[in-house]
């Protein structure tokens, strides 16, 4: 019987070391692409600390995979010591995790402030006949995010590219989708699309923070309830004599 429930016993706990690497490929997913969508949004924001949950929850990634496999060593060689170790990692990393929370919570709060900031200087930085790596984000992004200018397109005419131009026109990039005979021009204002790009930058930005703090949190939530199973488990594993 003893022996029985120690087989079983060890045979849950690869399987939660399975799903401790299921959770690292899809934390380090999550971070990955919050990098990859800021990229596209860098010349909205100058505070790079803002991508410290990205990176904590990459490394917290790594982590659990690293988790797994000395929990996965530690029970097939009944080491009492490294199945200890393993919880105390746990632990630390739920810790961790607790911290992605918090700190995802304080740059949401400041990517406002970030946008607002910034934005002025990047469309005034706008070059549209030489593209430069601000230029082709301002296209990038009233493309991706069907928008104009930073509140509407009229604020096209006070930037200098405009003012430089003077063909009362703005940006391709500004023009509907549908749209293949858009010249850009403001006496076509039905041809343009109408919301500014701030505040969706800026709930872009939120949205992408928000995937962190979600992650960090589901994650967070399922080893509270696991490590008193995994301290259980580890008991009978290692502990209890046959």
């Amino acid at each position: 019987m003893g022996q029985c429930g120690i087989t079983s016993s060890k045979t849950v706990l690869v399987f939660l070391n399975l799903i401790f690497w299921a959770a690292a490929g899809i934390l380090c997913y999550v971070g990955a692409y919050v990098f990859i969508t800021y990229d596209d949004y860098d010349h909205f924001f100058e505070d790079v600390y803002t991508l410290i949950p990205a990176v904590i929850i990459i490394a917290v990634g790594t982590l659990l995979f690293i988790i797994g496999l000395i929990g996965c060593c530690a029970t097939i060689r009944e080491s009492r010591c490294g199945l200890a170790t393993f919880v105390i990692i746990l632990l630390l990393v739920f810790i961790t995790e607790v911290v992605v929370v918090v700190l995802g919570y304080i740059y949401r709060a400041k990517v406002e402030d970030e946008v607002d900031h910034s934005i002025q200087k990047v469309y005034n930085g706008y070059n549209g006949t030489n593209p430069d790596a601000a230029s082709r984000a301002i296209d990038y992004v009233q493309r991706q995010l069907r928008c104009c200018g930073i509140h509407n397109y009229s604020d096209w005419e006070n930037t200098i590219w405009f003012k430089q131009t003077k063909n009362n026109s703005v940006p391709l990039s500004c023009c509907k989708a549908a749209l293949s005979n858009c010249t850009g021009s403001l006496t076509r204002p039905m041809d343009l699309y109408s919301e500014g790009c701030e505040a969706l930058v800026v709930k872009k930005l939120q949205e992408i923070m928000m995937y962190v703090i979600w992650a960090a949190l589901a994650f967070a939530a399922i080893q509270h309830a696991e490590v008193p199973s995994c301290m259980y488990i580890h008991f009978w594993a290692c502990c209890v004599p046959v």
